[in-house]
Order: structure tokens, then sequence, then C-alpha cells
């Protein structure tokens, strides 16, 4: 039996990673403290998603372990011999970061090498995958020309028109101190890759997203806008007129783009992942979205403020993705997303 370690196993990617290789029969050791609570409060509380997977998959088990503390990651690794490690715990807030600047770093940067470095010394032949960030262009796709349109804000420039490339520059521009800290896990993972030959994967997420995000204002766009629809709470819109654009990628289709470079493996692997164009939504567009399916008025004000570093307009170019992996695609649409998410928000509402 194969073994796999998902740190942030409670989280939306981490859980879905779980459930999928659950099914395929893997042994499945899941990560996580509970953290988001600590960032986010109550409502960023993950131990419900904790007690489902216990409850419902067969070859899982949960370690009550903080990536920050070194020994304790290197007793895991060493232990358990995984050949697989997703690597999906975080600290994933722009705004959270600026007033934790120590926590965020030693989780996302910090806990990345203890990650590494324990998997060099004691499974140096495993498979890598780390769920990194588009946040790590930080606002150098502002730069690229847009258009303006009704409902939205698009790429004019013909260059993007399938969106943004991994080649797209990260240096000077505007990150926000999580773009940095992911930065830095990033580079990380690709340097263990080429320096030791270790096979590792840099997957740099657009909006994650499915069924069982804990959303909350600061992290999680469409799980928390599809909440406030459907508690009728006012949702905040920062900036750009609620035109900024986002592509949405649904959890199960991460977790099959893993499974796919696991048996692909390449050593210092980057690929931008995400829902790419046919998958794209902005504000105004969500708002109408949530509100077909609830039927529900979207409450909102609008504060004419953008967050620091925040993207205007970004969806991926899934160009490179499908050529080294190929077969891997969308299968979710933004149909399904918001059905599912629109279903799992009334669910945990009625039986929180």
């Amino acid at each position: 039996m194969k073994t796999l370690i998902v740190t942030g196993s409670n989280g939306l990617i981490g859980s879905e990673v779980v459930t999928y290789f659950d099914e395929r029969g893997w042994r499945v050791i899941g990560v996580d403290n509970n953290m988001r609570r600590d960032f986010f409060g109550e409502r960023g509380d993950t131990r419900w998603n904790q007690a489902r997977l216990e409850a419902q998959c067969q070859h899982f088990r949960h370690y009550e372990l903080d990536i920050r503390d070194r020994q304790g990651v290197e007793a895991l690794i060493r232990d358990t011999q995984p050949d697989l490690i997703v690597h999906a715990a975080a600290q994933p807030s722009h705004d959270l970061a600026a007033s934790r600047p120590y926590d965020d770093f030693d989780v996302n940067a910090g806990g990345t090498l203890n990650l590494l470095e324990s998997t060099r010394r004691h499974a140096p032949e495993a498979v890598f995958v780390h769920m990194s960030t588009n946040k790590l262009y930080g606002d150098r796709p502002n730069s690229i020309a847009l258009v303006e349109k009704a409902t939205r804000w698009e790429f004019a420039d013909p260059e993007f028109a399938q969106g943004i490339p991994e080649t797209l520059p990260i240096d000077h521009s505007k990150h926000s101190l999580f773009g940095v800290s992911k930065s830095s896990a990033d580079l990380m993972v690709q340097e263990y890759g080429r320096y030791f030959s270790m096979n590792t994967a840099c997957l740099r997420g657009g909006c994650l997203t499915g069924p069982n995000h804990s959303g909350v204002e600061l992290h999680g766009f469409l799980s928390y806008l599809i909440r406030c629809n459907v508690e009728e709470r006012e949702y905040t819109i920062f900036g750009y007129k609620g035109k900024q654009v986002r592509d949405n990628i649904h959890s199960h289709d991460v977790a099959r783009c893993i499974e796919m470079f696991y048996q692909n493996p390449e050593p210092a692997s980057v690929f931008n992942l995400g829902g790419g164009y046919a998958n794209s939504v902005s504000i105004l567009e969500a708002f109408d979205r949530a509100e077909q399916l609830t039927g529900k008025k979207m409450r909102y004000r609008y504060l004419d403020e953008p967050r620091i570093g925040d993207h205007i307009c970004y969806y991926s170019d899934l160009s490179l993705l499908k050529q080294k992996l190929p077969g891997w695609d969308i299968s979710k649409s933004l149909d399904d997303i918001f059905e599912e998410i629109v279903a799992s928000w009334r669910q945990r509402l009625v039986n929180p």
C-alpha cells in the first residue's frame, strides 16, 4: 500500500486529496492542527471537516502536528516513509500576513523548509507537491493592458488571451507579505528539485474552491461570497467596481492533477493551476449566479479601496499543464462549482 502525507488535511485542498487517494487504496496521513481557527476565528474552524474524513475514509489517520515543529515533522516522515507528500498547509491571507508577519513567514516559508529537508533526509524518492499561489506574481498582472466591460475586466493584450503563463516575472512588483512568504516557499521547492534532483512541483493556484471550503472574508472568495448570500449577510467589495476577475478550479480537479503528476514526475516543475478563462468570473457576475441559485438578493457595500497587491484580472494559462500532463483538463464547470457550494452551505448551516 502506498503512503501519502497531506499537510493542511482539514482544509479545502487537503481534505479533497485525502478523500481522493483514500478511495484509491492509499494509506493517507493527514497533518493539521486547526490553525485556520487561530487565524480566522470560529468561522475558520475546520474540525468539522476532520470529523467528516475520520468517519468516511477507510485508510486515513489524523496527526495533530504543527509544521513549524521541525523535530515532529522529521519524525513523521522518517517513521512513515511516504511515497507522496502534498503540502497544502499555509497561512493563506494577504491581510492577516500584515498583522502577523512572523506567523505568516514561519508557517509558509519555515514550515515548507522543514518538510523539504526532512523529505530529503528520510524519503528522497518521494514526490513532493507544493500548493503554491498566483500571488507570487505580485501585482505584475495589473500592468497588462485591460479592457473594461459591463460586468468584468479582461486582458486587452492578445499575448495573454489564454491567461497568465508561468513565464510572467515575479520581480519588481508588490506582493503583500503573504505573497513574499509563499514565493520563498515556491522557490525553495524548486531549488530542492534542481539542487537535490528531487521530484518536486509547485502548483500556483488561482481561486481553489469547492463544497468543503470554510470560506471567510480574508480567504476563500467564492465560498465566502456564496455563504454571505445564503445567510443574507452583507458582502464588501474592495475596489475595481466589483469587476475584478478570478478563475475558479474545483478541488477535485486539483486532486486529479496531483495524481497525474505523481505518475509522471519531474524535478522542479512549476504549473499555473486554475480554472482558466472558461471558469473565470467577476464579483458582480458571481452575485448574479448566486442570486439565481438561491433566489436571494445579494446584500453588499462598495469600498473604493482595493486590497494591497490585489489582482484586477487573473486567470491561468493552462497550456503548459496540459502539455506536461496529457489527459488532464478541467472536469468541473463553473455551474457545477456554484451548485455544489450553495448546496454545501445550505447543509452546513442547517447541521453545523
